[in-house]
C-alpha cells in the first residue's frame, strides 16, 4: 500500500555538515511547506496551456488559417509531447534531481506560452506549444514521485491536493480566457500569452529547493527529495513492461487521457456549433473542468482506503457514457448537465494517479510505473483528438465523433477494473525475478 515505503524523508534524518542537528527539524518543516506550495503552483500550470487554447480554438484557427484536420493535430500535440518528453523524466530526475527538473519544466511552460501567440504561422505555433508541453510532461511524471517520497503516509491527501489544484487551473483557464481576452483588447494572442505569468510564478518556490540540493551535495549530504535513487538500485531489475497491472494501468491512463484531451480541445466547439455563445461555451468547459476541484481531492482519499478501485472506475465510466449520450441527442438544451457528467467522468485522472502510487511499494517502483503508465498511456491517447478532428471535418457534424468518444469509454472501464485490483508490480514480478 501507499504507506509502505522504503527510505524516505520521514524515515531518514536530514544530513547537514554546517548546522547543529537541532536545526534540522525546523529546516525540514520549512522545506516541506515550500514543497507543498511548489506542488500546488506546479499543478495549477499543468493544463491552462491546453484549455486556454480550447476556449479560443476558433479564433486561433482563423488567425493562423488552420483546417479542421490541422486543428485536430493541434489537439493531439499534448499527449504526443507528454509521451515523448515524459520518457526522459526519470533519467533527468536521477541526474539533476526532481526539484530541478520540475523547476525547469515551469520555466519552459512560461517561455512557451509567452512566445507561441506571436510566432505568426502554424508550424512555429506548434513548436512553441511543444516547448510548454515539454515542461508539463516532466512535471506530470515527477509529481507522483515527489508525493510518494516526501509524503509517504499522505499519498491520498497530497495526490488529492495536487489533483484539486490541477483541476482549478484547468477550469479557471477555460472559464476566464475569453473574458480576459475581451478585457485586454480582444486579441486572442494576448488572451493566450497572459497565462505565461502563472508559469513564471510557479518557478519561484522550486528555486530554493534546487539550491538546497546543490548545497547538500557540496557539503557531502543529500537533500531529502533526492535521497532515494530515481531509477537505480532500489528498483534495479524491475522489468515494469512485464507487469500486467502496469499495462492495464497504462491503457486506463491512455483512454482517460483520450477522453480528457478530446473534451479540453473540442467540447467548447461542440457547444458553439450547437448554438451556444462563445463565452457560455467557455464557461461550460470550465464547469466540466471544475468538477475536478472537489472530486480531485475526494477521489484519491477514498481510493487509497479501498482494497480495489474497480467500483470507482465503473461509476466514472457510466457518468461519461451518460454525458456523451446527452451531447449526441440534446447538446444545447441539456448542456449544463452534460458538462457536469463529463466533468465527473474526467476525474478518472486523479484516480489513475492514485493507483500509480498504490500499485508499487517502493519509491523506485513508483518512478518506473509512473513513467511507463503515463508515457505509454499518452502514446495511446494521441490518435483520439486527431481522429475527432478528421471525423468532424469529413462528416460535417458531431454525431460520429461523439459516438467514437462513447465507444472508447467501454474498454476504459474494463482495463480500469483490472488496474484497480489490490496488488503491486513488485509482488507481481517477484516470481519472474526469482527464476
Amino acid at each position: 500500500m501507499a504507506s509502505e515505503e522504503t527510505p524516505t524523508m520521514t524515515q531518514t534524518p536530514l544530513r547537514t555538515d554546517t548546522a547543529p542537528e537541532a536545526k534540522s527539524a525546523p529546516t525540514r518543516a520549512w522545506t516541506v511547506r515550500l514543497m507543498t506550495v511548489g506542488i500546488v503552483l506546479a499543478a495549477l500550470n499543468l493544463r491552462p496551456a491546453i484549455t486556454s487554447l480550447g476556449a479560443l480554438l476558433e479564433e486561433v484557427r482563423d488567425g493562423l488559417g488552420m483546417s479542421g484536420s490541422v486543428a485536430g493535430v493541434l489537439t493531439s500535440v499534448p499527449p504526443l509531447c507528454f509521451a515523448i518528453f515524459g520518457v526522459t523524466a526519470p533519467r533527468l530526475a536521477k541526474r539533476f534531481g526532481p526539484a530541478a527538473v520540475v523547476c525547469f519544466g515551469m520555466a519552459a511552460i512560461a517561455v512557451g506560452l509567452v512566445i507561441r501567440p506571436y510566432t505568426g504561422n502554424t508550424v512555429a505555433f506548434l513548436a512553441a506549444t511543444a516547448l510548454a508541453l515539454m515542461g508539463i510532461a516532466v512535471a506530470n511524471i515527477l509529481m507522483p514521485v515527489i508525493v510518494k517520497r516526501w509524503f509517504p503516509d499522505k499519498v491520498g491527501t497530497m495526490t488529492g491536493l495536487y489533483s484539486m489544484a490541477l483541476a482549478a487551473g484547468t477550469s479557471t483557464a477555460a472559464a476566464i480566457t475569453v473574458p480576459v481576452t475581451s478585457a485586454l483588447g480582444g486579441s486572442w494572442k494576448t488572451g493566450l500569452a497572459v497565462w505565461a505569468l502563472l508559469g513564471a510564478a510557479a518557478v519561484l518556490p522550486w528555486l530554493p529547493l534546487v539550491r538546497r540540493r546543490k548545497d547538500a551535495a557540496q557539503d557531502g549530504g543529500a537533500a531529502p527529495a533526492e535521497a532515494a535513487p530515481a531509477d537505480g538500485a532500489e528498483g534495479g531489475g524491475l522489468r515494469i513492461a512485464r507487469s500486467r497491472t502496469a499495462w492495464a494501468l497504462a491503457f486506463f491512463f491512455g483512454l482517460q487521457a483520450t477522453a480528457a484531451y478530446i473534451t479540453m480541445g473540442w467540447m467548447a466547439q461542440i457547444f458553439r456549433d450547437a448554438g451556444v455563445s462563445a463565452s457560455t461555451a467557455g464557461v461550460l468547459l470550465a464547469v466540466c473542468m471544475v468538477m475536478g476541484v472537489p472530486l480531485g481531492f475526494v477521489i484519491p482519499r477514498v481510493a487509497a482506503r479501498l482494497p480495489s478501485q474497480g467500483p470507482m472506475v465503473v461509476f466514472l465510466g457510466v457518468c461519461g457514457l451518460a454525458g456523451y449520450a446527452g451531447l449526441y441527442f440534446a447538446p444545447a438544451s441539456g448542456a449544463w448537465i452534460w458538462a457536469v457528467l463529463l466533468g465527473i467522468s474526467n476525474c478518472a485522472f486523479p484516480l489513475a494517479l492514485t493507483m500509480v502510487g498504490m500499485r508499487s511499494r517502493t519509491g523506485a517502483g513508483v518512478v518506473k510505473l509512473s513513467a511507463f503508465a503515463q508515457s505509454t498511456g499518452y502514446l495511446i491517447s494521441i490518435p483520439g483528438p486527431l481522429l475527432v478532428g478528421v471525423l468532424y471535418q469529413h462528416s460535417g457534424g458531431w454525431g460520429m465523433p461523439i459516438a467514437l468518444m462513447a465507444a472508447l469509454m467501454v474498454p476504459q472501464i474494463v482495463v480500469g477494473v483490472f488496474a484497480g485490483r489490490n496488488r503491486t508490480v513488485e509482488d507481481e514480478l517477484a516470481p519472474a525475478a526469482a527464476r
